[in-house]
C-alpha cells in the first residue's frame, strides 16, 4: 500500500478495517499515513464500513449512494476510477487499476469477481476468519421454542446459517428481517421466511426495517406476520 503498488483499496467490513489498522500501526506510521504515502484511493461498502475507516483518519473517497453491497461497490468505484478524480498528481499510471481487497474467509468473491471481469488487478487476501460461537443460554432456547422472541434481525448469510445450527428454525410468530439480498437470498435459500430486507444495508437501516414492519401489518409484537409479499418470494 505505501509503495504506489495499488491504486484503490477496497473494504467491505468494519473487521477488515481492524485488521488493517493494527497491521499498519504495528509496520508503520498508521493507516491513514500510509495510504497518504501511497496514493492510495480507498471504497467502502457502507456508511459504517466508511466510518470505521475515517476514525482512523483514512480519507473514503467512494461509498455506494443507495445499496450497501459488493455489487454496488464494484459499480461505484469502476464510476470513480474512470473519472479519475483524487489521484495523486505524480502516481504512476498503471496499465490497470490494481486494488487489494482484504476480507474475512467467508465474504463471496462477488467484488473481486466484478473487479476483474471489468479488467482490473486484484489481490484478494483473507485477512480474518469467522469462529462459529458457543451454544445460547438455556433461556434464550426456551424463548426461541416458545415463540416469545418477537424478531430476529440476521446480518449475514453466516448468521442465519448460526441460527439454525443453534436454535432451529424461526417460530411462525417471530418476523425475521434481513440487512440485505445476500442475506436474503441464503436465508430463502435454507428454507427461512423473510418477512423484510432492509433498504439500507446498516444498522439501522435494518431496525428501521422491523418498525416499517409492524407498522404495516398493525399487529402487536408475537402475532404471527402477515403473508409474505409476491416480490419477496424466491
Amino acid at each position: 500500500l505505501g509503495a504506489r503498488w495499488y491504486t484503490w483499496l477496497a473494504v467491505t467490513s468494519q473487521a477488515a478495517v481492524a485488521v488493517l489498522a493494527e497491521r499498519a500501526a504495528a509496520h508503520d506510521d498508521g493507516l491513514a499515513a500510509l495510504l497518504a504515502r501511497g496514493g492510495v484511493r480507498v471504497g467502502a461498502v457502507g456508511p459504517g464500513t466508511a466510518r470505521a475507516l475515517e476514525a482512523l483518519g483514512v480519507r473514503v473517497d467512494v461509498v455506494p449512494p443507495v445499496r450497501s453491497t459488493a455489487v454496488d461497490l464494484v459499480a461505484a468505484l469502476t464510476a470513480a476510477d474512470a473519472r479519475g478524480a483524487g489521484t495523486a498528481p505524480d502516481a504512476p499510471t498503471p496499465a490497470a487499476p490494481r486494488a487489494l481487497f482484504p476480507r474475512g474467509d467467508l465474504a463471496a468473491r462477488t467484488l473481486a469477481d466484478g473487479l476483474t471481469s471489468a479488467g482490473w488487478d486484484v489481490d484478494d487476501v483473507v485477512v480474518y476468519r469467522t469462529v462459529p460461537a458457543g451454544p445460547p443460554e438455556p433461556q434464550v432456547t426456551r424463548a426461541w421454542a416458545a415463540g416469545d422472541v418477537h424478531a430476529a434481525l440476521l446480518t449475514s448469510a453466516s448468521s442465519v446459517r448460526a441460527l439454525l445450527d443453534h436454535l432451529g428454525p424461526p417460530p411462525a410468530a417471530t418476523r425475521v428481517v434481513v440487512i440485505g439480498p445476500s442475506t436474503a437470498a441464503e436465508a430463502r435459500r435454507l428454507g427461512v421466511r423473510v418477512d423484510a430486507v432492509a433498504a439500507r444495508q446498516t444498522l439501522a437501516g435494518l431496525v428501521d426495517a422491523l418498525t416499517d414492519l409492524v407498522a404495516r401489518s398493525g399487529a402487536t409484537p408475537g402475532s404471527p406476520p402477515p403473508p409474505t409479499p409476491t416480490e419477496d418470494l424466491p
